[in-house]
């Protein structure tokens, strides 16, 4: 499974504003930005992302996942430091 292939699943599944995702093999980095996620506590964030990706986790495709989530505005502060490759 490929970066692009993720970050398509996750712009059609969600109302992103922007995605990143960096991987290695089946360890995955996803960084999602969505003014959606204000509304949301953290654990409700961490499951509208995962949610798209259950069967791509479930065969195997993606074993391990890092996801991060914020805001427009919180990402518009934090991609000073949290820049994806």
């Amino acid at each position: 499974m490929d970066v692009t292939e993720i970050e398509n699943i996750l712009k059609e599944a969600l109302d992103l504003a922007e995605v990143h995702v960096q991987g290695d093999g089946s360890h995955f980095t996803i960084i999602a930005v969505s003014d959606a996620f204000n509304e949301m506590s953290r654990v409700k964030r961490q499951q509208a992302v995962y949610a798209p990706l259950s069967d791509k986790i479930a065969d195997g495709s993606m074993h391990a996942i890092s996801i991060k989530t914020f805001s427009e505005k919180d990402w518009a502060r934090e991609r000073q430091f949290n820049l994806p490759q």
